[in-house]
């Protein structure tokens, strides 16, 4: 652990001695990357004239580790910076942002060019993306399936429910007639034990009388 302290604090060392103040020349904003890289990150765009302080320089990737005068560190080319502030006017600026300018589009050319090659048919990107799709199609297809399914379960529920609705509507009515019928019956015992009863109060006043009747007829003879 106290190693890294030290390689650090000797990485700051040379860097604060390497540390030297330059301008940003281009008609164009320069952008100021995440990387030492044209595909890296924007993080910034630097107009012309900014100052800015070169942390290092790498001449392998062409990139200055650069600081702004915010605190802001990043990446930008070492060829869109010069030692004192430029005038833009001045043709040797003009030059250079012309020279910039033609190599990063013909960095962004090549790279293009790299991708289309490698999504171009047959090749293993191609493939792997064609079987990409196919498995999405698949996945689309199956939610659309699902989602059918779904909805014909929602309406034969709902039917479902209206079908029960309807049959307890059904058996309530059957129970109103049940009890209207069991009522009914009730009434019409009712009446016939009256019927009943009356006629047996009518038997028993007319059987005594036809019984005096005949003994009155019989005593005749």
């Amino acid at each position: 652990m106290k190693i890294r302290y030290v390689f650090f604090l000797l990485y700051l060392l040379s860097a604060a001695g390497y540390a030297k103040t330059v301008y940003v020349i281009n008609n164009l904003d320069i952008p100021l990357r995440s990387k030492e890289s044209a595909k890296s990150k924007i993080m910034s765009l630097l107009p012309l004239g900014t100052a800015v302080e070169v942390l290092n320089e790498n001449d392998k990737t062409g990139f200055s580790h650069v600081q702004l005068t915010n605190g802001l560190q990043g990446y930008i080319a070492t060829t869109n910076t010069v030692a004192t502030p430029p005038n833009r006017t001045q043709p040797g600026t003009i030059a250079a942002n012309l020279g910039s300018l033609q190599n990063e589009n013909n960095s962004l050319k090549a790279e293009l060019a790299k991708l289309k090659a490698s999504i171009a048919p047959g090749t293993p990107l191609e493939q792997s993306l064609a079987v990409e799709r196919d498995r999405l199609d698949r996945e689309l297809t199956e939610l659309k399936r699902t989602a059918a399914n779904q909805i014909q379960l929602k309406d034969e529920r709902d039917l479902l429910q209206e079908d029960v609705v309807n049959i307890k509507r059904e058996l309530e009515q059957l129970k109103l007639e049940n009890t209207a019928l069991k009522d009914g019956a009730k009434q019409d015992w009712f009446l016939y034990g009256g019927m009943l009863a009356l006629a047996g109060v009518l038997m028993g006043i007319i059987l005594p009388k036809l019984g005096w009747s005949r003994k009155s007829d019989w005593d005749r003879f």
